[in-house]
């Protein structure tokens, strides 16, 4: 059953992009409480970024530059890439990243709704290729105070030892594939065993299932106002939680759990905000099913196999490619037509 009013005004970009900016605050404090303020100035650059080289596009093609920069869509890329980059990422990173994603992803591809990629995750993973050591510098919470977050973003020296350690899931890749390892110390230990470093929380990464936690909530807000539909945040958790539950089922001692992997990495901000992307994403109910289930089994095989910190971006860019596809294999047969 349906709530009334049955029938709905039909909501602006602005409208809608401005509730998922709303969204994403919750994630964000938790994110600028446990690991300091650098979020915080990277949101700031990525949005004047953004701002600043969609509007000089629009003006070379001729188009109205306030009407569309007003439609908040370009800041909410922008902080879709602050929040998948280090926060302590040099300032020119940022800005590079953003301004490729904006310029090149979105516009030169017709603007809004024309990009086939997802221009945040297409920005993350152009820069983790071309600087894999900068984006891999992530600080462990409540390590680096305002003022040395500053100044690695403004062009301190980068003492890697000393500035970053390795993310929750880098961490218990490498412990539990030491486990794995008959020759180890650690043969037949488990991951709940293998947990006990500064890096890890309760079921996460220690301050990271925390901002899990309020981008889980934020978009439980967007399920309510009903910006986004249950399909693709469902089958992503469901399929991750499966493929990360078989294995770790079948080789505990081998594999993490199906609930770290849940609050780990950008597991909750991939189910929520970027994969439900309407425009590159798939469109149709039983796509939308299809394209998420498809993410997080790239997402957890590039985490557990793979060399990246997480597989969400990769897994993102690669279900776009196959939404075409997708959308052409589940549609519905029009009415009164045979199903080809």
């Amino acid at each position: 059953m349906i709530n009334s009013p049955f029938v709905r005004k039909p909501a602006s970009v602005q409208s809608v992009m401005l509730q998922v900016l709303l969204a994403l605050v919750p994630g964000i404090a938790a994110y600028a409480w446990f690991f300091g303020p650098g979020i915080l100035v990277q949101i700031a650059l990525a949005t004047a970024a953004a701002l600043a080289g969609e509007a000089a596009v629009l003006a070379i093609r001729g188009k109205p530059v306030a009407l569309f920069l007003g439609d908040l869509s370009a800041i909410v890329t922008a902080w879709l890439i602050a929040l998948t980059f280090p926060p302590i990422a040099p300032w020119w990173l940022t800005v590079t990243g953003t301004l490729l994603a904006i310029v090149i992803v979105k516009q030169l591809y017709g603007g809004l709704g024309q990009n086939p990629f997802n221009p945040a995750m297409a920005a993350f993973c152009l820069m983790i290729v071309a600087y894999p050591a900068l984006m891999s510098q992530w600080p462990a919470a409540g390590q680096l105070d305002a003022g040395t977050q500053l100044e690695l973003i403004f062009g301190g020296a980068r003492q890697i030892d000393a500035i970053t350690g390795a993310t929750p899931l880098d961490a218990l890749r490498t412990a539990l594939r030491g486990a794995a390892d008959p020759a180890s110390t650690l043969h037949g230990l488990r991951a709940a065993q293998l947990m006990d470093g500064p890096a890890f929380g309760l079921i996460g990464g220690h301050g990271g299932e925390w901002v899990a936690l309020g981008y889980l909530l934020g978009g439980l807000w967007l399920l309510q106002r009903r910006i986004i539909t249950w399909h693709i945040p469902l089958a992503f958790c469901a399929a991750l939680f499966a493929a990360a539950g078989l294995l770790w089922a079948l080789k505990p001692e081998g594999f993490a759990s199906p609930l770290f992997h849940l609050a780990s990495g950008g597991a909750m901000l991939g189910a929520f905000f970027i994969l439900t992307d309407p425009v590159s994403g798939a469109t149709t109910a039983r796509g939308k099913l299809l394209f998420a289930a498809g993410a997080a089994v790239l997402t957890y095989v590039i985490r557990v196999f793979g060399a990246y910190p997480d597989g969400i971006a990769f897994a993102t860019l690669l279900m776009n490619i196959c939404v075409p596809l997708i959308d052409m294999k589940t549609q519905a047969p029009v009415f009164g037509h045979k199903k080809d």
